[in-house]
Parts: structure tokens; C-alpha cells; sequence
């Protein structure tokens, strides 16, 4: 059940001195949905589309203010960051991330412009909570799910979840061996 990490930066390199890898792996790779996509989707095609609309009407009207074909270009921007943009970040961050589980700590290590390194003490983890398709990947969260509980308020991590401020394997191959494997290390850890 280990995967072998080859990145510039081995995630191994993290490890404390006599702390023994369980398992290593990444996210899924690519463009990936997750159920928030089921509303988010539709509303990113109704505000670029709008937004896309003005600024084309703006434009090509004789005569309107150069103000107004300016102020409609943000929300075209935002627009397509909502529709393709956010996809292409999630997936440049989970291309660049990398997770492993030791003996003491869970290690979520990211690379490049979004970089972080977070390390969670076995010994003191949230509750787990585990999100398993049909076809063995999922994703385990270490805590409350935040988009989940506050909504969508306009945070990146809401609509990127590779910049998700909870803690999480995301898009994992066979999440429930690792899932199960976490929760035996913690009991090991406990006794």
C-alpha cells in the first residue's frame, strides 16, 4: 500500500530523526469535481455568461463611456476564473502536494506558489472523517469540513479544494486502507 513520492523535494526530508514512514502518496491528478461543483458550476456559467454579455454589448455600442468598458472587465476576469481557472489551480496545487503518514504525524507538504507544510501530531488529531467513492478514492479530512459549515463567503479555498483550510488527503487511491492504517497508528500511538 506505499506509494512512492518523486518530486524535487522528497516529503522524507521532513521526517524527525527515527520517525518511520507508513505510507506516502498524492493527490489525484488532473481536473477533478467535488459535490460542491453541482451548484458551483452553474452559477460560475450564469456569472461569466452575464458578465461576458455586458462587456460585449459595453464594447461594441457606439459611443459608451471608456469607463464602462472598463468597469465590466473584472467581473469578466472573475468570470473565468469561476468557470476554467479555479480547475487549473486545483490542479497545479495537487500537482505540486504530497502527503505521508509516520509513526508520530500526519505531513501534507505543497510546493510552488501556494507552499505549506503542515504536520499533525497522531497524538492529537480532529476526528477523521472519511469521504470513499465507488471506486476506492476519496478523501480524508482532519477536521470539520469548513465549507461545510460557514458557507461559501467568497473564500478561495471554498471554490479551490486543493487550498482548502482543512487539513485533508485529498483525491487518495485507496483511501480506506489509509484511512484505517491512520487510525491504527494513532491506537499504537495511544498505548
Amino acid at each position: 500500500m506505499r506509494n512512492v513520492v518523486n518530486r524535487n523535494t522528497d516529503i522524507q526530508s521532513y521526517f524527525q530523526p527515527g520517525e518511520k514512514m507508513l505510507w506516502a502518496g498524492r493527490p489525484k491528478q488532473g481536473i477533478m469535481f467535488s459535490k460542491n461543483d453541482a451548484l458551483l458550476v452553474p452559477f460560475s456559467l450564469m456569472w461569466g455568461g452575464f458578465a461576458i454579455f455586458w462587456e460585449s454589448t459595453v464594447v461594441t455600442q457606439a459611443g459608451t463611456p471608456f469607463f464602462f468598458k472598463l468597469w465590466g472587465v473584472p467581473f469578466v476576469l472573475i468570470g473565468l476564473y469561476l468557470i476554467i481557472g479555479r480547475f487549473l489551480v486545483d490542479a497545479f496545487v495537487r500537482a505540486r502536494t504530497q502527503y505521508a503518514v509516520t509513526d508520530r504525524r500526519i505531513i501534507i507538504s505543497r510546493e510552488g506558489w501556494f507552499s505549506k507544510l503542515l504536520t499533525l501530531s497522531l497524538q492529537q488529531l480532529p476526528n477523521l472523517d472519511l469521504d470513499q467513492k465507488s471506486d476506492g478514492t476519496g478523501t480524508i479530512n482532519f477536521g470539520p469540513d469548513s465549507g461545510a459549515t460557514s458557507g461559501y463567503r467568497g473564500k478561495m479555498s471554498n471554490w479551490t479544494p486543493a487550498l482548502s483550510d482543512v487539513p485533508r488527503f485529498l483525491g487518495i487511491t485507496n483511501v480506506r486502507e489509509v484511512f484505517d492504517l491512520i487510525a491504527r497508528a494513532q491506537s499504537t500511538k495511544a498505548s
